[in-house]
């Protein structure tokens, strides 16, 4: 090792527990500047190939900085660890690492994108773990949701040597998810980095495309997902929020972003999302189907019920921007104009999301998480009575929609979206809970719930037929 290598390593490691000396060091030797540095030291000295060395150098450098942060949230006051938010079934085939909550899936965000969520403080020491069986949950996990557009939040503090999977991991996990992983990955989420995300960063840019880096987006503080996520949905980790305050208490150079969202504005007249479906109705001369629904319906049914894999994919965020303004300002759509028929697909999804209470309302989400411990011969009985005791205008429109869906799973050899496929995308946007969010454990009776009032349409709601019901 040269003697230049030496010394800048070793000024780093006496640096370690000193913040202010150490960001001075990082602020003349910045990540790219030190592998230039070291690159160029090793290729003239060593003559040993100098992408090697200086990896190596940077795996050692990312481990101090590790350590480093270690130590200083050992030095504020914490509190007890968190928790996660649901244990799951004790029979899951990963129950060994589920448990943890370590991996959640969280709904959709804004636009019609699968959401799922990796928190690192949830991690137990690497001796509780087989971090094999870690990987092995999350594609399981994945496997449910990359044919389709989905984001990734990771939650990086808590993360230490304690229980971080090695670097090796990690180059055999990349490795390991293929193209079908990386293609729908929309976004990747990196909350609270630190200079050690940064460094592991560098590691891995040899490896990591052009295409694949523009997905990553570093986000400092949790107020900044809210302008890209349904927070409310989203599991945040106890441990994580006390870390944000605590962030946003130390911030300097201005107030800090606020948390709080702002006071809502009273709705337009013609306002079509994020209102209820009463509002809807009185603005709407008594209209029982909502505008929205009822015209991403028709020309969904005329244009793209043979389409693969409707209703999983999401066009750019600014056109689906664009058409709920159109919306609420009363204006017509014509969805032609956008020559995709995923656009009013989303359009669809992204009004069921945005009502203040979901469409098959508050009152039946514990029962429908019962679902499970009904025989399964007794399950489609079970979802009629549910389905019967919906107010009669969330009736209306949940038996609207129904059809429709009944309808695209009939195209299924073609579109490829089965009651199962469908599901999976509408269970979320039909029912979440009053409060907090969803957890991995709820998704598989709703998901359930789902397929069986698509899959068993006409035993679910043929009984009853309300004088102002109307069908697609």
């Amino acid at each position: 090792m040269s003697s230049l290598r030496v010394f800048l390593v070793s000024l780093i490691c006496a640096c370690a527990s000193r913040r202010r000396l150490f960001e001075e060091v990082w602020i003349n030797f910045s990540t790219c500047g030190l592998i230039k540095v070291l690159a160029e030291t090793c290729s003239s000295s060593d003559r040993h190939p100098p992408t090697m060395t200086s990896t190596s150098d940077l795996e050692q450098l990312a481990e101090i900085e590790l350590k480093k942060e270690e130590e200083e949230d050992q030095m504020c006051v914490t509190d007890a660890p968190s928790v996660p938010p649901s244990s799951p079934d004790p029979s899951h085939p990963y129950y060994d690492v589920a448990r943890h909550g370590i991996i959640q899936v969280c709904g959709d965000d804004n636009y019609g994108r699968k959401l799922i969520v990796f928190s690192s403080c949830c991690l137990p020491p690497s001796h509780q773990l087989n971090h094999r069986r870690l990987l092995e949950f999350l594609k399981f996990t994945l496997d449910q949701y990359v044919e389709m557009d989905y984001i990734l939040v990771y939650f990086h503090h808590g993360l230490r040597s304690s229980n971080k999977p090695s670097l090796k991991w990690l180059r055999e996990a990349y490795s390991e998810f293929d193209r079908k992983y990386k293609k729908n990955l929309k976004t990747l989420y990196v909350v609270h980095p630190t200079n050690f995300i940064r460094i592991v960063w560098n590691i891995f840019k040899p490896l990591i495309s052009h295409k694949f880096g523009k997905k990553l987006t570093y986000v400092n503080y949790l107020a900044e997902l809210r302008d890209h996520l349904n927070y409310e949905q989203l599991v945040v980790p106890a441990d994580v929020a006390r870390h944000d305050e605590k962030l946003l208490a130390a911030q300097k150079g201005g107030p800090p972003p606020s948390m709080k969202t702002p006071p809502p504005r009273p709705p337009l007249p013609t306002q079509q999302f994020g209102v209820s479906l009463q509002y809807i109705r009185e603005k709407n001369r008594d209209a029982v189907i909502p505008p929205v629904v009822s015209q991403t319906v028709a020309y969904l049914k005329e244009k793209g019920l043979r389409t693969e894999g409707i209703f999983r994919r999401s066009p750019r965020v600014q056109v689906i921007k664009d058409i709920q303004k159109l919306y609420n300002l009363g204006k017509p759509v014509n969805f032609d104009e956008f020559s995709d028929v995923h656009v009013p697909a989303v359009i669809l999804k992204t009004f069921l999301r945005e009502l203040p209470e979901p469409l098959l309302t508050f009152r039946v989400y514990n029962q429908v998480l019962e679902l499970l411990s009904v025989e399964s011969s007794l399950r489609v009985s079970r979802c009629k009575q549910i389905i019967e005791s919906l107010p009669e205008q969330n009736f209306i429109v949940t038996k609207f929609l129904l059809c429709f869906l009944h309808m695209v799973s009939q195209e299924s050899i073609v579109n490829k979206m089965s009651p199962s496929n469908l599901a999976c995308v509408f269970g979320v946007n039909l029912l979440w809970p009053r409060h907090g969010s969803f957890s991995l454990n709820a998704l598989t009776p709703v998901n359930i719930f789902t397929e069986i009032l698509i899959e068993h349409y006409h035993a679910v709601f043929g009984s009853r037929s309300p004088p102002a019901q109307v069908l697609p």
